[in-house]
């Protein structure tokens, strides 16, 4: 079993910045890439961001694209998701995700089976 702790969230004003953590444990913590998902008030979760673990290998939404950097530390088996000049629509609970079983680090949540269980982050204007 892999557990997925997510760390970090908290209420800031449109413009500041946050750091979400997720760290990773389990028997033998082994994916093939972790994934950052939102999901807001009454809207469907959407991707955020993802990195493989091996090559670092990064994907973002456009929406957060030079806002936001995913970057992994493996011996800590955590990863982090630095948020810049954020919005009032960045407002969202966040949920990081590891896919164990493919060679999958895209935008579909289904390919991601464990999950964390949120942390919200609110933007003010």
């Amino acid at each position: 079993q892999v557990q997925l702790v997510e760390s970090g969230g908290g209420l800031v004003q449109a413009g500041g910045s946050l750091r979400l953590s997720c760290a990773a444990s389990g028997r033998t913590f082994s994916s093939y890439a972790m994934g950052w998902f939102r999901q807001a008030p009454g809207k469907e979760r959407e991707f955020v961001t993802s990195i493989i673990w091996s090559t670092g290998t990064t994907r973002y939404a456009d929406s957060v694209k030079g806002r936001f950097t995913i970057s992994r530390d493996n011996p800590k088996n955590t990863v982090y998701l630095q948020m810049f000049s954020l919005k009032p629509e960045d407002t969202a609970v966040y949920y990081c995700a590891a896919n164990t079983k493919s060679s999958y680090s895209g935008s579909q949540s289904s390919h991601y089976d464990y999950w964390g269980q949120g942390t919200q982050v609110t933007v003010s204007s």
